[in-house]
């Protein structure tokens, strides 16, 4: 009787090289600083003709649970007296996805996941500051034990 290796075989987490080269070949113009095993792209990204032109920042390593990411310019604001600045986490991260219900693995590649999910959320967001309403679906991150936000190293999986 035979054994199928690949079924008990433990998977690994996409490479960092190979999750670069897909980067490459899907956003080009991406800069890409790559050091002790953390990776930073900085790119310009506009949801849609009509939108603004943001420049964003993705930050992942293997020894992070998931990539962080936040715009450089323009400056996320909050609306018209805006508690805070929806799907955010510490320091204005964005919450692209629900890292408890294993929305985004290190098994998936950024490029195909990450930014399409970063456009969207701009999408949103633009529609939010004009409206207030918040149309991306998703859950709104929480509050820790001391009443302030939660940090993406805050969360548990």
């Amino acid at each position: 009787m035979g054994t199928n290796r690949g079924i008990w075989a433990k998977r690994k987490p996409i490479p960092i090289s190979q999750q670069i080269q897909t980067m490459k070949r899907h956003f080009p113009l991406f800069d890409v600083q790559w050091s002790k095993g953390v990776v930073v792209w900085t790119g310009v990204l506009q949801p849609s003709e009509l939108s603004d032109s943001y420049v964003v920042n993705i930050r992942y390593s293997l020894m992070i649970r998931q990539p962080e990411v936040w715009v450089d310019s323009p400056k996320l604001v909050k609306r018209n007296g805006a508690e805070s600045i929806p799907h955010t986490y510490a320091r204005d991260r964005l919450c692209l996805f629900r890292p408890r219900k294993r929305e985004w693995t290190k098994y998936m590649f950024i490029a195909v996941t990450i930014v399409p999910w970063i456009s969207l959320w701009l999408l949103h967001y633009e529609y939010w500051l004009a409206t207030g309403e918040w149309r991306g679906g998703g859950e709104h991150p929480g509050k820790n034990n001391k009443g302030g936000r939660v940090g993406v190293q805050d969360i548990s999986y």
